[in-house]
């Protein structure tokens, strides 16, 4: 008998939010649930705060086809091992996990508990506050991957346009560029919001009212920025390639305005020279995503890099949260501790 359950022999049962069905924010309900059993190659975490995503939104709104209801949803979660089948993590270790299918083929982090597959668990060393930790994961690790796939690096003083810069990756992608002397402009749709953006390290905040961002942007760089990290996705992205300088690369790591691009004609579209590239968080899961993950823990412990965290919920306010997410009152990182 494991620790764990010489320790909690009496914890059969955990709270979770439950997606029921496709729906709107009311469709997510608080529910007593069976701790999962531990099996082979899955280990037990506690989960200490997850993250919340513009996905699960998606996922909620009965927009991923491939998941069924009922079901917990959360791509992301830190905690501890509760129970483990893998020597590599053992009980009571702190862990990350993120992606993976979390909370679409297999419950996710909105619960007090998650049964995870052990290539999913990153392992991290950290003094960090549990509600800045699950600020960390998607956002961080998307934003660095995206800027690695840009080729943004601290060797090579470029010129990086950020759209959807006041979304969670968007602050966390202007706090590492910043860090590593890029000069930065990045985009919002409210003016309000311009000094989120500033104090995030970006030198050039930017409304985006739909109309006149190019006027903007050639005002700041005549020829354009080398690097567009677009997170506003498919509405965005033909635009986004039509304003990088000829040479540069647009990557693409978000859809807050849909998933797909209607009638996209890659030669008709994409100028000559420019380039085309992705980020999905799949890539830096598991054992890949731990080192990257680690050092991001790093630099947020020394003060180099600014987490942004709009608002921490109760388990028991997922369905306000979603609701604040969908109304896009965010500015940053929005996460749920159980």
């Amino acid at each position: 008998m494991s620790d764990w359950h010489r320790r909690n022999e009496t914890t059969t049962t955990m709270r979770a939010a439950v997606c029921t069905a496709a729906g709107g924010p009311e469709v997510l309900e608080i529910r007593e649930l069976p701790v999962p059993a531990v099996r082979e190659g899955w280990s037990l975490v506690r989960v200490r705060a997850a993250g919340l995503n513009r996905s699960e939104l998606r996922t909620r709104q009965g927009h991923s086809p491939s998941v069924t209801f009922p079901r917990v949803l959360g791509i992301e979660c830190v905690g501890t091992v509760a129970v483990s089948t893998d020597p590599r993590v053992p009980e009571g270790t702190t862990v990350a996990a993120v992606m993976g299918e979390m909370g679409r083929a297999f419950d996710g982090g909105y619960a007090e508990y998650a049964l995870l597959p052990n290539a999913l668990l990153m392992p991290i060393t950290t003094t960090l506050p549990w509600e800045i930790l699950a600020a960390l994961p998607e956002t961080y690790v998307t934003a660095q991957g995206s800027l690695d796939a840009l080729g943004v690096t601290p060797d090579v003083k470029s010129r990086l346009l950020i759209r959807g810069g006041t979304s969670s990756v968007g602050l966390a992608a202007a706090s590492i560029a910043s860090g590593a002397g890029i000069e930065i402009a990045a985009t919002t749709r409210r003016a309000d919001r311009l000094g989120a953006l500033a104090a995030a390290g970006v030198g050039h905040p930017l409304v985006d009212d739909g109309e006149s961002l190019a006027a903007s942007v050639r005002a700041v760089w005549p020829e354009g920025p080398d690097h567009v990290l677009d997170l506003v996705g498919a509405r965005t992205v033909l635009d986004s390639l039509r304003l990088v300088r000829p040479g540069g690369t647009v990557c693409v790591s978000g859809s807050l305005s849909g998933w797909a691009i209607p009638e996209f004609e890659p030669i008709a579209m994409i100028p000559s020279g420019v380039g085309l590239t992705a980020f999905h968080s799949d890539t830096l899961a598991g054992a890949a995503g731990a080192p990257v993950l680690q050092r991001i823990v790093r630099e947020i412990e020394s003060g180099a890099y600014r987490p942004a965290i709009d608002r921490t919920f109760a388990l028991d306010d997922v369905a306000a949260a979603h609701r604040y997410m969908e109304d896009n009152e965010a500015t940053g990182k929005l996460v749920v501790v159980p």
